[in-house]
Formats: structure tokens, C-alpha cells, sequence
């Protein structure tokens, strides 16, 4: 029989594009076997696993001592999910198999396979250096079987992953803002319920009116089906009956059964309800509704104030929330626009996806310093221009700053246009002693990080709390300074 001259680089195919050279190069073992137990490899390792041992690229000797290495080191719980890790692992492993041969004659074979293996953990022993961690992190902002092996790198070795690790940290000491963010947009019921539109119980309500209901059954009319009955009625008999109709001898039956209304047919019975009034019933007071249960779990539009008096504390806190939305907006599903404002056209509006784009705008925060000017003109425009577009409409607006900005009249207009419209909702998250004008105007709710100062690595700025005792110290010392709009929509805590 003639071997098929594709045979075995047919598996190639099977192979990611990076696998490819290492798995062609083949100075251990042989070609057909390094192919086939590539694939079972690569397999394994993204299912957080070791292949089996008959999985030798045909060199069970060669292949003992590495895989004892990459099941000491981890590699395999490192790989599992990330497609990008495993090709990694295997690309090294399979170059290090292939120095075994330059290794001799000086060194005898064995000695050149211990030689290889030690190659191969001193390298992943410096490359996956406190990896967990970080891996822990970026499984919980995003999907990393998108990335690329140099992307992935790239990101857990950058100054600003460091920041996002630095800002997580800060995040396990602020639930309260965590849990803020899953009380955002308005898709769900807190509950987990989704929203519907139930209908009052009518029993319910007329009996709780001093109702009762009094009930009137009509035999032989149409309503609830009860059993069968001889009928001569057409259109209540059963089909068994009609079937005689289409044949030339049982048709005459038929027709003298009809005649002695001896027909199978359906027994049907109406029953009509009359509500009236109970004389037996006390008095009761007509029920007001419950309240509608909150929304949330929605999607949400971050706007994050990213000026010079952001430095420090507030920025840290800032940077926690954006790994809270991020967590949110990955583990949940949820839509989330990013959009961090400065000063006049200092504007990075950009969505927060499990998408590289989303990971790359959550470094590129990370990495940016909070050092320009004040503009909230800007980006609350832009936030109510994304709520009158179908996929935001349900979005919330939450903003994080430190108070210090203001908003022209014609803003704050079509901000009142977008709640009344679309029931828009605007959560104020404050990293400052008080409270400004421009906050109040625009919030529905501000929600007071008392103890901001405490979020910062500087011991001698490090203080308890707030030495401030109230953040409405515009309310309590200037109260005509409030507008009618502010004092509308403030909320002391």
C-alpha cells in the first residue's frame, strides 16, 4: 500500500501557527510522534493538566526528566485557560529537548538530558516568578486566552500591572465601593430577578376591599372541559365519531347515532365569578403598593476625575474602583465605559470589555499620572450622549473625584433631561473632606470615602480619618449658597 506523502505533517494543521518550527525541528525522538504528542500537550496543559506518560515525543528517556520539571514548577495550573502560557511552556520545553544534541559528544547523553532539564527550570523558575499572583488578577479583569504570549508578558512585567496589583490591595479595604458598583444601571432586580411588569393578584386585592366572590356554574356551556357525555351535538363530539363519517357502511351509524344523541362528546362547564360586598368583612384600609424593588446590576458609565488635586490618596482610590468596574464588567457581563477626564481635551473614553483593547485602556490608566486640569464639562456630555444611544439607555453614571470642579447651566440641563427621560441615576463617589457646589448640583447621591487619606503609601500623610467632622460644610455654614437644584438633590449620609 503507497503512504500518503502527507503523512505526518497532515497533523501540522492541528497545530497553532507559534508551533509549528519547534514541532517540525525534530533532533529527539522522531517526526510522527513529536507531532502527535505536541497536540496532546498543548491540550493538556490548557486543561491545567499533564498529558500521559506514553505522550513522549518518542523519546520517553529525553522527555522523563522535563516533565518532572514542569510538574514541579506549576506550569500546568499556570496554563491552564491561557492558550498563550501553554505555547510557551512548549516552545521551551521543545527547544531545550533539541540543545540535548549539542551538548554532545562532550557530555554522554544522559548527562546532556540532566543538563537540558536544569536549562529548562532555571529558565521558568526566573520567568514565572511570582506569577500566581498576578495571573490571579488578570483572570479576574479579563479573558486571557485573547493575548499573546509577548502581550501577556508584557503586561504582568509593566510598571503599570504593578499599579493595578497596588490598586487590587487597596480594593480589599473598600467592599463599600464595590458594592456600590453592582447597585449601578438598571437591568436587574438586587434580587437577581429580572425586572417585569407582575400583575396584581385580582383575588387578592378585591378580597382585601371587603370583596367576596360568589360563583355561578352553567352546565353544558362552553368553558373547563370536565369528561365525556352522549351528545348529538356536532360540534362537541370527540374525532373518533367524525372518522365514521369518511366511511360508506359506518357514515349510516353515524347518522342514526346522531339522531339518538348518542354520540361521544366533550362535557364542558362554565363557571362565572360575581364579586360583591361582604357584609361579614371588617373594615380595612385600602393598601398602598410596596415600593418597587432597586435596580441594579445594569450597565454604567465610570467618569474619573484624573487632575493634580487627584495625586496621592484620591488617586489610589480612584484606581481601585476602575479594578472593581473591570471585575464587574467581566464577571457579570456588563457593559462599562471608562471615561477619564483632566483638564480642556485631556479625555480617554474607552470601553472596559474582555476585549485586549479593554486590558490595554485599564493599563493605560493605571499608568498615566493624575496631573492635568479640571474639565467635567466634557465628559458628562459625552456620558449623556452614550446614555441616548440603545445599548446605555439603562446605564448609570457614577463619578469619582475629589469635589473640586463645576458645570455650566446648559450641562446640567440636559443631565436633568437624561433622568427624567431614561431615569438616569448620578452616584457621586467623594475622596475629599467636602462636598462643592458643581458636586451637588450634578449628583443624585454622593457617597463619602471618610478615611481617604489612609490610601497612600506616604507614613507621615497617613492619618485615621478625615479631621473634618461633616462633608456638608456648605450646608451647614453657608446654607443660602445652596441652590434649589442642590438642596433638591443632596442626600446627608
Amino acid at each position: 500500500m503507497c503512504r500518503s506523502p502527507d503523512l505526518p505533517w497532515n497533523r501540522l494543521a492541528e497545530l497553532p501557527r507559534e508551533l509549528w518550527l519547534p514541532a517540525l525541528v525534530t533532533s529527539v525522538g522522531h517526526a510522527e510522534a513529536r507531532l502527535c504528542d505536541t497536540r496532546r500537550w498543548q491540550q493538556a496543559l490548557e486543561a491545567g493538566t499533564l498529558p500521559p506518560p506514553e505522550a513522549d515525543l518518542g523519546d520517553a528517556a529525553a522527555l522523563t526528566p522535563m516533565r518532572e520539571a514542569v510538574s514541579q514548577l506549576g506550569l500546568p495550573g499556570l496554563s491552564r485557560g491561557r492558550p498563550a502560557m501553554a505555547q510557551q511552556v512548549l516552545r521551551t520545553l521543545l527547544w531545550h529537548l533539541d540543545r540535548i544534541v549539542d551538548h554532545q559528544p562532550r557530555l554522554t547523553r544522559a548527562e546532556a538530558i540532566q543538563g537540558a532539564a536544569a536549562g529548562f527550570r532555571a529558565e521558568w523558575q526566573l520567568e514565572g516568578s511570582g506569577w500566581d499572583e498576578r495571573l490571579v488578577l488578570l483572570d479576574s479583569l479579563g479573558d486571557p486566552s485573547q493575548l499573546s504570549w509577548d502581550e501577556l508578558r508584557g503586561h504582568l512585567r509593566s510598571r503599570a500591572w504593578r499599579e493595578a496589583q497596588q490598586a487590587a490591595a487597596w480594593l480589599e479595604r473598600l467592599p463599600q465601593l464595590a458594592a456600590l458598583i453592582s447597585r449601578l444601571g438598571r437591568a436587574e432586580r438586587q434580587g437577581g430577578t429580572p425586572p417585569q411588569e407582575a400583575p396584581e393578584p385580582l383575588a387578592d386585592a378585591r378580597a382585601a376591599h371587603g370583596l367576596r366572590a360568589v360563583e355561578t356554574r352553567l352546565p353544558d356551556a362552553p368553558g373547563e372541559l370536565t369528561g365525556l357525555q352522549l351528545t348529538g351535538r356536532i360540534d362537541r363530539m370527540l374525532a373518533s365519531e367524525a372518522v365514521m363519517l369518511r366511511h360508506p357502511l359506518l357514515r349510516r351509524l353515524w347518522r342514526a347515532r346522531q339522531a339518538e344523541c348518542r354520540l361521544l362528546g366533550w362535557q364542558s362547564e362554565a363557571v362565572l365569578t360575581d364579586w360583591r360586598p361582604d357584609p361579614a368583612a371588617p373594615p380595612r384600609a385600602a393598601l398602598s403598593p410596596p415600593d418597587p424593588e432597586p435596580l441594579g446590576r445594569g450597565p454604567f458609565i465610570l467618569c474619573l476625575d484624573t487632575s493634580g488635586s487627584m495625586r496621592g490618596a484620591p488617586e489610589n482610590i480612584a484606581r481601585a474602583i476602575v479594578i472593581a468596574a473591570m471585575r464587574a464588567a467581566h464577571a457579570e457581563r456588563r457593559g462599562c465605559v471608562l471615561i477619564a477626564f483632566g483638564g480642556p481635551g485631556e479625555v480617554i473614553e474607552r470601553e472596559l470589555d474582555l476585549s485586549p483593547g479593554g486590558l490595554q485602556a485599564l493599563m493605560d490608566l493605571m499608568g498615566q499620572a493624575f496631573d492635568g486640569g479640571t474639565d467635567v464639562q466634557t465628559p458628562i456630555e459625552r456620558a449623556v450622549e452614550r446614555v441616548h444611544q440603545a445599548r446605555w439607555r439603562q446605564a448609570d453614571l457614577l463619578i469619582v473625584t475629589d469635589g473640586e470642579f463645576g458645570c455650566m447651566p446648559a450641562t446640567l440641563a440636559r443631565l436633568d433631561q437624561a433622568r427624567e427621560r431614561f431615569g438616569l441615576r448620578v452616584q457621586g463617589v467623594l475622596t475629599g473632606d467636602r462636598e462643592t457646589l458643581g458636586l451637588l448640583d450634578v449628583c443624585d447621591d454622593i457617597h463619602w470615602v471618610r478615611d481617604w487619606r489612609r490610601y497612600t503609601d506616604d507614613p507621615a500623610a497617613v492619618t485615621e480619618a478625615s479631621p473634618v467632622h461633616s462633608r456638608s460644610l456648605t450646608a451647614l455654614y453657608f446654607p443660602n449658597a445652596l441652590s434649589g437644584r442642590a438642596a433638591r438633590h443632596r442626600k446627608v449620609p
